[in-house]
């Protein structure tokens, strides 16, 4: 479980959001842009399936690919720790 204070690159870790079969979601703050963002996580044991990493890595395409109000836009991807993660919009709502 990612704690509030840990740092993901450029990502602070502020409060969990959810949790579920494809990794954990983590409200975050973007020090480079200075910005609220949702970190979602697939841990390290996860991607080691590749037909999990597979299922991560096509997520993570099609919110790129997509633009429209009522969808998260994604913002980056990358690795931390072997563990791949996707940076999103994060609505307003509190956590």
């Amino acid at each position: 479980m990612l704690e509030a204070g840990i740092k993901l690159g450029r990502y602070e870790i502020r409060s969990q959001i959810g949790a579920g079969g494809m990794g954990e979601v983590c409200r975050a703050r973007d020090d480079k842009l200075n910005r609220d963002v949702a970190i979602k996580v697939l841990p390290a044991s996860l991607s080691q399936d590749g037909d999990r990493l597979r299922r991560f890595e096509q997520e993570a395409q099609a919110a790129g690919a997509l633009n429209h109000p009522n969808i998260l836009a994604a913002y980056d991807v990358g690795v931390h720790d072997d563990a791949p993660c996707l940076s999103l919009s994060c609505s307003k709502v509190n956590h």
